[in-house]
């Protein structure tokens, strides 16, 4: 397994590799501490020998020597392996962030260019009566037209102006292109009598 740092990045398989080696080791640490409790509890300081200082007769010495050198090869391995699992956790960490600043830089570009490429809208839809002709069209309330015929923001004066292009355009389909949700959308609307009042309602 490459080592965290190496050239090749570490995965989050890497870290689960280590963390499943700590918990190797913290096993085979608490074994060797429980062949020392089951000495007569000899940890790891107390004498091997008896107040004559002859090697004591009560406990395996070779056993308990075995298990103190052990212990101490374990925690010197533990704790390199702590700092490797730290390692590789903070490069997974700073790889996220940097993922999450590119994708958030992306959607704003992103967002950034739909704004620049939307054109300006210079009338608002603010109802429009079921079964008309705009009904029909599938205009709504609240949407932005951007155009509406030959009118656009560049020559719009008045809402006149859109009633005359209606007036002319009776009978016959309109372009009419709107920003609805951020978005633009095109609409064909023909002016007509209906019901209600106006070729448009």
């Amino acid at each position: 397994m490459a080592q965290p740092g190496g050239s090749r990045p570490v995965t989050v398989s890497d870290v689960q590799q280590l963390v499943r080696r700590k918990d190797e080791i913290e096993a085979q640490i608490k074994a060797c501490y429980e062949l020392l409790e089951s000495q007569k509890g000899v940890g790891m300081n107390e004498p091997l020998v008896d107040a004559e200082g002859f090697p004591r007769d009560d406990i395996d010495l070779y056993q308990v020597r075995t298990a103190r050198h052990n212990i101490i090869c374990l925690q010197n391995d533990h704790k390199a392996l702590m700092k490797q699992v730290e390692e590789a956790l903070h490069q997974l960490h700073a790889r996220e962030k940097e993922k999450h600043a590119r994708d958030e830089a992306e959607a704003l570009a992103e967002a950034m260019s739909q704004n620049q490429s939307l054109p300006q809208a210079f009338a608002k839809v603010n109802a429009v009566t079921p079964g008309s002709p705009a009904s029909i069209s599938g205009l709504q309330v609240d949407d932005e037209i951007v155009e509406f015929g030959s009118v656009n923001v560049y020559n719009f004066q008045s809402l006149q102006n859109i009633a005359t292009v209606v007036q002319h355009s009776e009978g016959r389909p309109l372009s009419v292109t709107v920003i609805r949700g951020g978005k633009k959308v095109h609409v064909g609307l023909t002016p007509k009598r209906w019901a209600g009042k106006g070729l448009l309602g």
